[in-house]
């Protein structure tokens, strides 16, 4: 699998393109906005992109979602259905925000815990990870030991539990139990900021790390 990071909206927020190799086919992950940038990304991988994929339905991971599905004719699948409330009100939370409009939509499909979503020929697993929205979900693929996690965990720090439905012990819970459990050695992509391993931040994020660990 060849990922590239096309930091989108003045958030900066991680949307990645990942291709299958074999096939040529690939995923969108979290389009925010600036859709000619990520589609001229796409086009600069080689990429013929299937389908656009969802870790949550904050604004600023969503909102070129039915854009890109109306403009290329491609299905949208993710978050959690328990995120509806936040696509409902989409409209309404980019105005407040002095975000670019986008229209409320509904997911081709949601996903759950367990799922499993195809990029080609690969296969992503799903993890349902609440806390931050209540229906966040991570893209783990298991092959490259790599992990696409939204808001879920940053370099350093974790993601906000202010928002509506927000929850900080579930938020915890979820990284520690759901995460965390995967592996040291695994490489994840977060919706901001810089790549870490989950090893790392067990040993030194001051939100999560383990005091018994190594």
């Amino acid at each position: 699998m060849q990922c590239t990071i096309v930091p989108v909206t003045p958030y900066q927020q991680n949307c990645s393109i990942i291709r299958c190799q074999a096939t040529g086919r690939a995923a969108i992950v979290d389009p925010g906005g600036d859709v000619e940038r990520v589609l001229e990304a796409a086009k600069n991988m080689d990429a013929e992109v299937e389908k656009v994929i969802l870790t949550h339905a904050h604004m600023d991971h969503c909102a070129a979602s039915d854009v890109l599905r109306q403009r290329l004719d491609i299905p949208i699948e993710g978050p959690q259905k328990e995120d509806n409330f936040w696509l409902e009100k989409l409209p309404e939370w980019c105005r407040m925000s002095g975000f670019p409009h986008a229209d409320a939509f509904v997911p081709d499909r949601w996903l759950e815990d367990g799922d499993t979503v195809t990029v080609g020929e690969q296969v992503l697993e799903v993890l349902h990870c609440p806390g931050h929205t209540p229906g966040h979900v991570v893209f783990y693929y298991r092959p490259q030991q790599v992990a696409w996690v939204g808001d879920v965990l940053f370099q350093g720090s974790i993601g906000r539990t202010d928002f509506p439905r927000g929850d900080h012990d579930q938020l915890l819970a979820s990284i520690r139990g759901k995460l965390f459990t995967l592996g040291d050695d695994i490489t994840f992509i977060p919706g901001h900021g810089p790549t870490s391993t989950f090893g790392h931040e067990r040993r030194s994020n001051p939100f999560v790390a383990d005091p018994n660990y190594g």
